[in-house]
C-alpha cells in the first residue's frame, strides 16, 4: 500500500499563480498546473523544481519538470517544455514555494484529538490553541492564539507562549516567556536551573537560580537543545536566531539577533553574542566571553578571549581563520616530510 505522506498539500496551482505569489517573471507564460514541487532529477510536468547550485547545471538541462524557479543568469539554460520562473535568490523563492503547496509543514501534528485533563484551570488559553493528548499545561501558563502543543509537552507554571508557536512532543519548558511565531522541536528543555555552585572544600552548595529564559519572536530551537535560566538576570535568545539540535545554553547567556548556533555547540554561562553570529558544529564558548555581531566561529573552534565584530576564527585555541588553516597546511608538510 502507498503511504500517503505525513503533510497534506494545497493546489494545485496554475503556473501564472505561482508566479504572482512569488513575484516572478514567467517565460514563457502559461496556465499549466503544478500540483508537487520535486528535485531536478525527480521533477515531471506536474511539479515544479528550482536551482541554486551551477553544479546541477547539467540536470537543470535536463530536467522534465513543469516549472523552475532560476536566477535571470541561467534562465536560458532551462529546457524548452520548462517554464522558467525567473527570481533574484531561487532557494528563497523555493522556500515560500514549499509553504505554499505545504501550508502546514511547519507544525506538524502528533497526535490526533483534544487534551481537556492535564490542564489547569487557571491557564489562560486563546482561541485555536490545539493541546494534544498527554500534554500539561500548568497553573497560570498563558498560550497564545494558533498554537500548537504536541503530546507529552509540558508548559509549567507561569510560562508564556506566544501567538503561531509550535512546541514540539515531549518539550519541556519552565520559567520561561516566549514571543510568537516560535518553533521549539521535540525533546528540548528550557528554563531548567543553571550549572552553578558555590564551591568550598566542605562541598559545593547550589545557588539558587531565579532568573527566566526569554525567547524573542521567531526563533527556532532544535531538538534536544537544553536552555539554563538565568542565575538572576534572564538568559536571552535574540529576534530570528535559529539554533540546531543538541546544543547546551548556559545561564544568563545573551544571544543576538538572528545568530545561526549549529549542533552540538556549547556556550557556557554569561557569554554574550551579538547579532548574525554564527558558530558552527561542535564550537564552544568558555564562561563570560562576548563576540561581536556578524563574527564567524569555525567548527570544532574554541575561543578563549573574546571575538571581535566580523571576525572569522578557527581552531583550538581559536585564532583568526587564514591563520588557522596556514598551520593546519605547514603542518600536514611537515608529517609529509617526515613520512618521505
Amino acid at each position: 500500500m502507498q503511504h500517503p505522506g505525513f503533510f497534506d498539500k494545497s493546489g494545485p496551482f496554475t503556473i501564472a499563480e505561482l508566479a504572482a505569489e512569488l513575484n516572478a517573471d514567467c517565460c514563457p507564460a502559461s496556465d499549466a498546473r503544478i500540483a508537487d514541487i520535486k528535485t531536478l532529477q525527480d521533477a515531471g510536468p506536474a511539479d515544479a523544481t528550482f536551482f541554486n547550485n551551477r553544479k546541477y547545471l547539467e540536470q537543470l538541462t535536463a530536467t522534465s519538470a513543469g516549472a523552475c524557479l532560476v536566477a535571470p543568469a541561467f534562465a536560458d539554460k532551462v529546457p524548452k517544455g520548462t517554464v522558467a520562473l525567473i527570481v533574484p535568490e531561487p532557494y528563497q523563492a523555493f522556500t515560500a514555494l514549499l509553504s505554499m503547496l505545504y501550508p502546514y509543514s511547519d507544525h506538524p501534528h502528533v497526535a490526533d484529538g483534544a487534551n481537556t485533563a492535564n490542564i489547569s484551570p487557571s491557564a489562560r488559553i486563546e482561541k485555536g490553541v490545539i493541546i494534544e493528548p498527554t500534554a500539561v499545561i500548568g497553573p497560570e501558563a498563558e498560550i497564545g492564539a494558533g498554537s500548537r502543543i504536541c503530546a507529552g509537552a509540558i508548559i509549567g507554571y507561569r510560562c508564556m507562549v506566544g501567538r503561531k508557536c509550535y512546541v514540539g512532543p515531549r518539550v519541556t519548558l519552565t520559567h520561561t516567556l516566549m514571543g510568537n511565531n516560535v518553533t521549539v522541536h521535540a525533546g528540548a528543555s528550557i528554563g531548567q536551573d543553571g550549572f552553578g555552585f558555590a564551591m568550598s572544600p566542605a562541598g559545593h552548595r547550589k545557588v539558587p537560580q531565579i532568573g527566566r529564559v526569554v525567547i524573542q519572536d521567531d526563533v527556532d530551537i532544535g531538538a534536544n537543545t537544553t536552555i539554563d535560566r538565568g542565575a538572576l538576570n534572564d538568559t536571552i535568545i535574540g529576534q530570528g536566531t535559529k539554533i540546531d539540535n543538541l546544543v547546551q545554553i548556559g545561564h544568563n547567556v545573551v544571544i543576538g539577533r538572528h545568530c545561526v548556533i549549529v549542533a552540538l555547540t556549547g556556550i557556557a554561562g554569561s557569554c554574550e553574542l551579538g547579532d548574525f553570529v554564527v558558530m558552527a558544529g561542535k564550537s564552544g564558548l568558555a564562561g563570560h566571553l562576548k563576540v561581536g555581531d556578524g563574527a564567524q566561529i569555525a567548527g570544532a573552534s574554541h575561543p578563549i578571549s573574546d571575538v571581535p565584530a566580523g571576525a572569522k576564527i578557527g581552531g583550538t585555541p581559536a585564532r583568526p581563520y587564514r591563520q588557522w588553516v596556514a598551520e593546519m597546511a605547514g603542518l600536514r608538510r611537515l608529517v609529509k616530510n617526515e613520512r618521505d
